[in-house]
């Protein structure tokens, strides 16, 4: 297999100006640049720049896909938008993950270097079905950070006493699927945190209906600021209206009473889910094996009951066969001779199926490659 990487940029906040794209044109004259992305792979060389400056410079997003097994994905927020400390008590112990600050952003930058694929992958797509992921962390839903942490489970790093850094991460999006299945993330892990929903779930859920009061009890600076900023075009409001109705959700009384779960339960029940997984494939696959040995069964019976119609006339094409003296007309005849003693066998005709047998091993005792034939066939 050649050698294949994928790179893919995209810019969220701000389009990318003329004088954006020609800086990036003048990085690769291959790629395709809009005023939003800048994508190019290559089969042969390398990116001639350093993707973290173009992410630092332009880009909110970026994806890199390596045929070798390499992935990479960056993303970039703006610092007074998240909580920097928060999202480290996830990646305090997680390997090829940093966090750093670049101006008035913050930017997290996810490098696994072994990921297991099957399929020919091209990279496409991708960074579509992940980009949901930035808007949500700016909504205040920190799962992604969870999942980098199960990564830490996976790879041994934690001793089976260690708390989980929140209580469950269940119902999965598509985007934080879309991120397990990008970096190869155990999903028998993945399972088990998804058994306990979110402990954020009521403001990953909220509905006009949950969030009316909590908006209501705003105070009329909140609201009024809030509606500035959404004249003026700022893109973040709606992102940061529904973080706080989250924190304010979690603050009335709908904070969870369940204690966390620690890494050894973790992986005591992803064990139970890959058994249970394990057993159902099992299973399906012995029921596709029972169903093509009836349907096997059945397509022989059809051909011996056809045999058995034809009569003598089955014995006399064996002859033009044998007769042919070539590898097609000795398997047919020795394939034909096989459902012959198939049927002796049920009707109890073995003696005189054995007798005529002999007799064509007699008359054609000199083609060696077709007696051959029948006593590989027993």
């Amino acid at each position: 297999m050649s050698e294949y990487q994928y790179y893919e940029f995209q810019a969220v906040d701000r389009p990318l100006g003329e004088a954006d794209r020609e800086a990036l044109r003048a990085l690769s004259t291959r790629a395709r640049i809009t005023t939003t992305s800048f994508t190019n792979s290559y089969h042969w060389g390398d990116f001639k720049d350093d993707p973290a400056r173009l992410m630092e410079a332009w880009f909110d997003l970026h994806l890199y896909l390596a045929n070798w097994g390499s992935r990479r994905l960056m993303v970039r927020w703006p610092t007074r938008l998240v909580d920097r400390n928060l999202i480290g008590i996830f990646l305090k112990a997680v390997d090829g993950v940093e966090l750093r600050r670049s101006g008035q952003n913050l930017i997290l930058d996810i490098t696994f270097d072994d990921v297991e694929f099957d399929d020919w992958d091209d990279g496409a797509g991708w960074l579509a079905a992940l980009a949901p992921l930035r808007a949500d962390v700016l909504g205040g839903d920190l799962r992604l950070f969870y999942l980098l942490w199960l990564s830490a489970v996976e790879a041994d790093v934690f001793e089976a006493d260690e708390p989980e850094p929140m209580l469950g991460i269940g119902p999965m999006t598509g985007a934080l699927d879309a991120f397990a299945r990008f970096f190869g993330i155990n999903p028998d892990l993945v399972a088990a945190a998804t058994d306990r929903a979110a402990e954020t779930h009521a403001g990953l859920q909220a509905s006009s209906e949950t969030a009316r009061p909590i908006i209501a009890a705003m105070s009329e600076g909140e609201k009024a600021d809030l509606l500035e900023r959404l004249f003026d075009g700022d893109a973040h409001v709606g992102n940061e209206l529904r973080a706080l109705v989250r924190r304010r959700a979690m603050s009335g009384g709908n904070a969870p009473v369940a204690a966390a779960r620690t890494v050894g339960e973790l992986r005591a029940r992803a064990a139970a889910i890959r058994r249970t997984r394990e057993q159902a494939q099992a299973e399906k696959v012995a029921a596709e094996l029972k169903r093509l040995e009836a349907e096997a069964a059945r397509f022989r019976r059809a051909r011996l009951d056809a045999i058995v119609r034809r009569g003598e006339s089955v014995w006399q094409e064996i002859e033009v066969e044998i007769a042919r003296r070539n590898a097609a007309g000795y398997d047919k005849a020795a394939s034909l001779l096989v459902d012959l003693r198939a049927i002796a066998e049920e009707n109890g005709a073995t003696e005189d199926f054995a007798s005529r047998l002999q007799a064509i091993r007699k008359r054609h005792a000199r083609k060696e490659r077709f007696i051959e034939r029948l006593a590989k066939l027993g």
